[in-house]
């Protein structure tokens, strides 16, 4: 697991990105959190703008606790990684160097699962010192539903609003490998 490390936040949002690419107008909103796109995925924060502290950790396997106490919202989401790099990034600033390549498996669906606290000490505010706190931990895995661990006011109301909006498109599929072409 990385150190926990100050990255800046423009317009309320970080991101998990694939090659520094940001399909935004792909993102599922659902869950108030993590926003999954085609590929890569937007983290919601507080604050508008100002740092936020966030830990980064890449695994092999899904994490095996279920003590989510210190957290105010968790929440898993599924990415596809077309570049085989998933790096965590100020919208504005690009890759934060101090934190992990969390594609270990390079090209293909990964989970992620959000933790957050504070966003809801200062919101749409300024911060210069971080109030909020995110883990993030990534794992190879099949695509899957969303899925809301811990909620909070917040994700509630953002889950309530998206019930009467149609469900977004299903998750792209990586490309296949070309058939296998038998002579004749």
């Amino acid at each position: 697991m990385s150190a926990p490390l100050q990255l800046f936040v423009a317009e309320g949002t970080f991101g998990v990105l694939d090659g520094g690419d940001i399909p935004v107008d792909t993102a599922d909103w659902s869950n108030g959190l993590a926003a999954p796109m085609s590929h890569g995925a937007i983290i919601l924060t507080g604050i508008r703008t100002g740092d936020v502290q966030v830990t980064a950790e890449a695994r092999d396997t899904p994490p095996q606790t279920t003590d989510h106490a210190p957290w105010d919202e968790v929440v898993d989401v599924s990415v596809l990684c077309q570049s085989g790099q998933l790096l965590v990034e100020s919208l504005d600033l690009g890759p934060a160097e101090d934190l992990p390549d969390l594609a270990t498996a390079g090209p293909g669906w990964y989970r992620i699962r959000v933790h957050a606290h504070g966003r809801n000490t200062n919101p749409d505010g300024t911060d210069s010192d971080p109030i909020e706190r995110y883990l993030l931990t990534v794992w190879p895995s099949a695509p899957e539903a969303a899925a809301v661990l811990k909620s909070s006011q917040r994700i509630a109301a953002e889950l309530a609003r998206h019930t009467d909006q149609p469900e977004h498109g299903p998750l792209p599929t990586p490309p296949a490998d070309p058939p296998l072409i038998k002579p004749e």
